[in-house]
């Protein structure tokens, strides 16, 4: 990320705002802010009018996940800034328009024994056969702190596999999941959002997790993501 003749200068710049911000020693997300120190993290950007790389930029992340030892890797795709700042529903909107362009790209099947109904407490979003958690951060937080990465829309995708180990019903889990959260709240003076939970929860969905509010109100509405299967 230090190199403008491969990446332009906002690239480099937004990458600093990021490294900055999560490795911040009272940072609360202890997993991000030790990948990122260790390097083991990747990048990837898209500019506003092309995102044509983004389909290969996940696939080339997968491959990292072929070697023997699972190291849990995450991977984070910064949006070309806008020219003004704008609200958490545009970035919202576009975070959703990224992953269903994503899925409209995909040439691998949806998993068989993965839920299409982004209203099926199982969901969650897959592509190249992959199940992920995906997490928008936006420069429109003021008071979540934490999902403010700077000035660019940013996404986080994190395969499903990494939490192996870390699951929500786990010792593990729980005890990982209640201490960043003590730390989140703490660093945005927020309570932890209502629609935080667990990954199989049964009265959670999962998309509302993926772009929460700025406060705390339980999101409404239909998930803005739509499987192929559907649009007839």
């Amino acid at each position: 990320m230090t190199k403008p003749e491969i990446v332009p200068k906002w690239v480099i710049e937004e990458y600093k705002n990021f490294h900055q911000t999560v490795t911040d020693k009272t940072f609360p997300c202890y997993f991000g802010m030790s990948a990122e120190k260790k390097g083991e993290l990747r990048y990837a950007y898209v500019s506003q009018n092309d995102w044509s790389n983004l389909p290969g930029a996940v696939e080339e992340f997968m491959e990292l996940f072929d070697a023997p030892k699972l190291i849990r890797h995450g991977l984070f795709v910064f949006v070309e800034p806008e020219t003004e700042e704008k609200s958490i529903p545009y970035y919202r909107e576009y975070f959703w328009n990224l992953l269903q362009y994503m899925h409209e790209e995909d040439h691998v099947p949806w998993p068989e024994d993965k839920p299409i109904d982004p209203d099926h407490y199982l969901w969650n979003f897959t592509f190249a056969g992959e199940p992920f958690f995906v997490f928008g951060n936006a420069p429109a937080y003021k008071q979540r702190k934490t999902r403010d990465l700077g000035n660019s829309l940013v996404l986080g995708f994190q395969p499903r596999r990494i939490f192996e180990g870390l699951e929500g019903t786990s010792k593990g889990g729980i005890m990982s999941r209640e201490k960043v959260r003590e730390r989140v709240e703490k660093w945005d003076n927020l309570p932890t959002h209502p629609n935080i939970s667990h990954y199989g929860d049964p009265e959670h969905k999962e998309w509302k997790q993926y772009f929460i509010g700025d406060d705390v109100k339980p999101i409404v509405g239909k998930c803005p993501f739509h499987h192929k299967s559907k649009e007839n």
